[in-house]
């Protein structure tokens, strides 16, 4: 395949809806046949209409009365199986697109979705896959419809007046060719800038109703508000400047409509003055073409459908791009059956000589080394923004050093497939999701295998027992999206039990004592230790509590963009002032 192609961001976006000519051909099809039709039945009702007028006898008009009840009906069966056929393969091709591109940047960087706003992102596997899914029913099927519906109409009228097919032919070009470019120069501009207005949208949307109410505390809702009113402005704009092409094109279109039926009825009157037709056929050469140009109708909607769709599919080309390919070694979930894995490997998990960032070429920690050793607990702490959960995420294996390595048991993290990842490391993010599912469902997340009682154990550990009491349903309690109907020290109490449930062999925790008071946060704590030397896991704690440190095997401390062991309080208490600006003990820093 030629190299451009290939690389073209549109070939690679539906090449990964795994789209294939067969569907595609019968689409067309049943598109092409419900034109034929339609032109059939033009021609039928223009010579009946001119035949009756002229009082035959009954019985010679009965075969055009079947032919345009025929038409008539297979206009709008052939309608539906074109409809049909498209938009099965639209469905399926968006279902697949969202499959791989969520499969892939599950085994990509994580800083390519990291780095994203939620809104953005959102768009990005939701509006801008529908826009290449629609690629297929607004964009390929009309325009490979209207290519052969332009040669069989042209000849069609070319069997009764030459110059009158030719002419017909001429016009049905035109059409299909400057509409669309008009569309195609005017609107390209209009229609990235809404792509991108968009996508501003989406993301001041998800900020507003994520964080309402913080932003309501801070006095920042207003300007939230006025920032997507902004971006609702521009994109209204953008979708009035792309409308005005799309009008004139439309415009350009009808013209050359009242231009082939002018030239079909001078060219068809001088055959029948001359003899060779008669003027029912006359009928049928004037008001086909009417039918004719449904074919072309709609290219200028598939000219900018095309664009749309090919500034989505950059979009996610470029996401793609950012999240690179899976490590070397590393199978995706599709390469996997479901006992295909073999069992983890055993040993610490190890941080050796590693440099940790979101983007290379700026680390945000360097010549870390840390080790987890299974039945141990570690505490990292120090001041916001130091990259301690940055450490945590490279640990994990979900941000690839940007130097050094990680390793488990000797074995490399990034050469495990996702199944023996999972069973080696979990992590808890401070803001992992929770999901619009029963509380059972919610725990089962990090054990599928996990039973109503290891779930009822798992909520009685992290002190949910009352809770759970009070829901309607017990463990069938439906939860509201992101978890929304729970407050956030239960949302953190349900991150833990589900941690408890998972069978990885090293559980890291990003801030698992957040929203809870400074006793619970370190029951809490206490309890993850406890797990550690009663089962043999090992846990990493990030934390901004100090009360519960003395409970870890080590305690590690980030600052000056490194890593270093420390268990003198005193050290730590200086940390905390780092942050803080003030000594503290058992209290939060700040962030």
């Amino acid at each position: 395949m030629n190299t451009t192609i290939a690389s073209d961001p549109l070939w690679r976006a539906v090449t990964l809806t795994g789209l294939s000519p067969r569907p595609v051909i019968k689409a067309v099809a049943a598109g092409a046949m419900t034109l034929v039709s339609s032109v059939g039945l033009a021609a039928a009702s223009a010579w009946l209409i001119v035949r009756s007028a002229q009082s035959p006898p009954v019985l010679t008009l009965e075969i055009c009365v079947v032919l345009v009840r025929l038409f008539g009906i297979t206009r709008g069966l052939f309608r539906y199986l074109e409809r049909l056929a498209a938009h099965r393969v639209a469905l399926n091709g968006m279902t697949e697109l969202r499959v791989r591109l969520y499969d892939k940047l599950a085994g990509g960087r994580v800083a390519a979705t990291a780095l994203l706003r939620r809104g953005d992102l959102l768009a990005r596997v939701g509006a801008d896959v529908d826009d290449v899914g629609d690629l297929v029913v607004r964009g390929i099927v009309p325009a490979l419809v209207a290519a052969v519906l332009i040669g069989l109409s042209s000849a069609f009228i070319a069997i009764f007046v030459p110059l009158a097919g030719i002419a017909l032919l001429v016009c049905l070009l035109t059409a299909a060719i400057l509409a669309p470019m008009l569309t195609v120069r005017s609107a390209r501009l209009a229609e990235f800038r809404g792509a991108a207005a968009r996508a501003r949208v989406a993301a001041a949307t998800m900020t507003v109703l994520e964080n309402g109410d913080e932003l309501a505390v801070s006095g920042r809702l207003a300007d939230s508000t006025a920032e997507l009113k902004v971006a609702e402005r521009s994109l209204f704009t953008a979708l009035d400047a792309a409308a005005k092409p799309s009008a004139f094109a439309v415009a350009v279109n009808e013209a050359i409509v009242g231009l082939a039926v002018v030239a079909c009825f001078v060219l068809g009157t001088n055959a029948m003055n001359a003899g060779a037709i008669s003027p029912e056929v006359l009928a049928v050469v004037v008001l086909t073409p009417l039918a004719c140009f449904e074919a072309v109708s709609g290219l200028p909607a598939a000219a900018a459908q095309m664009y749309r769709s090919r500034a989505a599919a950059t979009r996610i080309c470029d996401l793609l791009d950012a999240a690179g390919a899976p490590p070397s070694g590393t199978r995706t979930a599709r390469d996997e059956g479901p006992t295909a894995a073999a069992a983890p490997p055993g040993g610490a998990l190890r941080l050796i000589d590693a440099s940790c960032g979101w983007v290379r070429g700026h680390p945000v920690l360097t010549h870390v080394n840390l080790t987890l050793t299974p039945g141990c607990s570690i505490a990292i702490v120090g001041p916001s923004g130091a990259g301690k959960t940055t450490l945590l995420a490279t640990l994990a294996g979900l941000l690839a050093p940007l130097d050094g390595r990680v390793e488990v048991g000797g074995v490399a993290l990034d050469t495990l497939t996702r199944h023996e990842a999972a069973q080696t490391v979990a992590f808890v993010a401070e803001d992992a999701h929770v999901f619009a599912t029963t509380v059972l469902e919610n725990l089962r997340v990090a054990n599928g295998h996990a039973t109503r009682a290891d779930a009822l154990d798992a909520l009685e550990a992290t002190g949910l027992t009352a809770w759970l009491a009070g829901l309607s349903h017990g463990l069938d309690t439906v939860l509201g999206p992101g978890g929304s109907t729970v407050s956030g020290g239960e949302r953190r109490r349900l991150l833990l039990a589900r941690t408890l449930l998972s069978p990885a062999k090293f559980l890291l925790l990003d801030e698992p004592g957040e929203h809870l008071d400074i006793d619970s946060a370190e029951r809490l704590t206490a309890l993850m230790c406890r797990l550690a030397a009663s089962t043999g896991k090992g846990v990493a704690i990030v934390t901004h509590r100090l009360g519960a440190l003395d409970q870890v095997s080590e305690t590690f401390v980030v600052d000056d963009h490194g890593l270093a062991a420390c268990n003198n309080q005193s050290r730590l208490a200086a940390t905390a002032d780092a942050a803080r600006a003030g000594p503290f003990q058992g209290e939060e820093i700040d962030g």
